[in-house]
């Protein structure tokens, strides 16, 4: 079933952002590849409950079961063997990804303290923009009660435009809220 935003896409932004940058072909208009949410775990390296608990979020969070990544190669300083658990991933497209777009615009975003919008500096130059969240609690599904260390996530958004303008363009017809 298509999500909010994409109907939105497809009925309003496509139409429009084709007219703004000047594209004669509707397949030219940038859209929305993938959303990554990644999750550092740190010390959770040798906490298998602390592990077991960001699975959880960040499954509750995405509505999809993350992969553990692991170290490839040894860090005595760190205290990290090959093949320790040291983070979390989530890859999500399609619906998944414009349900969690969406709740993250209007929902989580607007839920953190002291918000005076996000970056607008935090593109690679390629089109995709990236955020850090400080704290997973501004998402709904999160229940504070359960929570046992406050942990954040980093979230690339991975678009089709090949410029930083038309990838701004595209997140600020979806409603993200970049600073002034």
């Amino acid at each position: 079933m298509p999500q909010r935003l994409q109907i939105l896409y497809n009925t309003v932004i496509v139409p429009k952002l084709q007219k703004e940058l000047g594209y004669t072909n509707i397949h030219q208009v940038p859209r929305l590849e993938k959303i990554v949410v990644n999750r550092g775990l740190g010390d959770a390296s040798q906490n298998a409950k602390a592990l077991e608990s960001s699975i959880a979020e960040i499954s509750a969070i995405t509505g999809q079961r993350p992969v553990i990544t692991r170290a490839k190669k040894a860090i005595a300083s760190f205290k990290i063997r090959k093949g320790m658990p040291v983070g979390l991933m989530v890859t999500l497209r399609r619906e998944r990804m414009y349900a969690f777009l969406d709740r993250l615009i209007n929902i989580a975003l607007p839920r953190i303290r002291d918000f005076r919008g996000v970056s607008p500096k935090s593109f690679d130059g390629r089109g995709n923009y990236t955020l850090g969240i400080r704290e997973q609690l501004i998402f709904p599904e999160i229940n504070y009660d359960s929570v046992d260390q406050i942990r954040g996530m980093d979230i690339s958004i991975v678009t089709t435009a090949e410029t930083d303008e038309e990838g701004r363009a595209l997140l600020k017809e979806f409603g993200m809220p970049f600073a002034s």
